[in-house]
């Protein structure tokens, strides 16, 4: 593995005097070897969260995208051996980065997970909540907030969704169904959810 991880950013923006993009590209270089950049999310002011599938950290990149800039914002190096992160959102409205930690269990063969929704201030890191997925097994992968300001998680391994209620400390089964084996991705769009599995399908309004 290369000593630094590369992360590309791609930024777009129309243009609404015709079907033209303008687009800019940047090359972020992570130096921790280890890295290896699943998801991230821009917070209000540009300041960029890159989640690790590889390592238990969550980079901070201030606007600038410098090798310099890169800081490690959460180290999860105390929660075990495997542990990474998924999904990452910043919310501005309530000053939160929302992250989905994932903690190999020790000795499971097929791996079993042990995964929590974390928050933590996007000004100073400090936790400000963690709910630990109920199971011996579980993936929390994503996560959207809907019209209602809740957040709506995502449960990979157990074809779930879960919905933190705004101000909550814990969330609530919101949907269990088969057809939701393998779902990742969601996200709300004129408040009606959508969630992707192998394509991106229609749950309900």
């Amino acid at each position: 593995m290369s000593r630094f991880s590369v992360l590309r950013v791609v930024a777009c923006v129309g243009l609404f005097t015709g079907f033209v993009q303008a687009c800019m590209a940047a090359e972020i270089l992570v130096a921790d070897a280890k890295s290896q950049p699943e998801s991230l999310t821009v917070a209000p002011g540009g300041t960029l969260f890159v989640g690790s599938a590889s390592s238990p950290f969550v980079y901070k990149v201030a606007q600038g995208l410098t090798t310099a800039a890169v800081t490690k914002f959460v180290d999860a190096s105390a929660e075990g051996p495997g542990t990474f992160f998924f999904g990452m959102l910043a919310d501005g409205a309530t000053n939160t980065l929302w992250t989905c930690q994932l903690t190999p269990v020790p000795d499971t063969k097929p791996v079993k997970r042990h995964t929590a929704l974390r928050g933590f201030d996007l000004s100073s890191g400090g936790q400000k909540l963690r709910w630990d997925l109920p199971g011996g097994n579980s993936t929390c992968n994503d996560f959207s907030i809907g019209p209602d300001k809740a957040l709506y998680i995502t449960d990979t391994a157990n074809s779930k969704i879960y919905r933190l209620a705004s101000g909550a400390s814990s969330a609530e089964l919101f949907l269990e169904d088969r057809a939701l084996y393998g779902i990742d991705g969601i996200t709300f769009l004129d408040g009606t959810l959508y969630v992707n599995i192998s394509g991106w399908h229609l749950v309900r309004k």
